[in-house]
């Protein structure tokens, strides 16, 4: 079986933690798989070996990394051709994930989510086989002054917390498994999904 390429862009290392998460599932359900940080100084990946990609991005100010786009953009013709997943991580699916949220805060959450993905994949013309939105985290110890700031208001004005002593995960792990799990019987699989 030929391994499956979970490739990722990370700022403050919350995105590796979720690729590793992912390579991990799909090693102890049977898939070999090689995990590994996108390069802003270097595009090229030889993707013709890998049975499978997922491409992992976190949304920083409203636009995904842009070694990400980048990457897709220079391989969009083999992601094309091969079972993919787009990994979208962001706060904003904390709000949507968020029970006590309003439906108004509800709808707009989503509607951040909807706009950041589709402004990605007009930009890159990518249909991937499956798109995984996940809340992200607010990483507060890890953040600068300003950033610490920043991420404060914006947690403030949507609800998140502002206890800034310590971070924040907002990720759904178990759902993030159940995702693992089917996309490793879809490549698993001898009949196209």
């Amino acid at each position: 079986m030929n391994p499956v390429a979970v490739l990722y862009a990370t700022r403050e290392g919350h995105t590796k933690r979720i690729a590793e998460f992912i390579g991990h599932g799909l090693n102890t359900r049977g898939l070999p798989c090689d995990v590994n940080q996108l390069s802003r100084q270097r595009a090229a990946h030889d993707l013709s070996r890998y049975a499978a990609v997922v491409v992992a991005s976190p949304v920083h100010v409203g636009k995904h990394a842009p070694e990400a786009l980048v990457f897709v953009k220079s391989h969009r013709a083999d992601l094309e051709r091969m079972r993919s997943a787009f990994v979208c991580v962001t706060l904003s699916q904390a709000g949507v994930q968020r029970a006590n949220a309003s439906a108004k805060d509800h709808q707009k959450f989503v509607a951040d989510v909807r706009r950041v993905n589709e402004r990605f994949f007009a930009q890159t013309g990518w249909h991937p086989t499956h798109v995984v939105n996940v809340a992200g985290a607010l990483l507060y110890t890890r953040y600068n002054f300003l950033i610490r700031f920043v991420m404060k208001r914006i947690a403030r004005a949507s609800g998140g917390s502002t206890d800034t002593t310590r971070d924040h995960d907002f990720t759904d792990w178990a759902e993030l498994d159940r995702f693992v799990s089917g996309f490793a019987v879809e490549i698993l699989s001898p009949t196209e999904a």
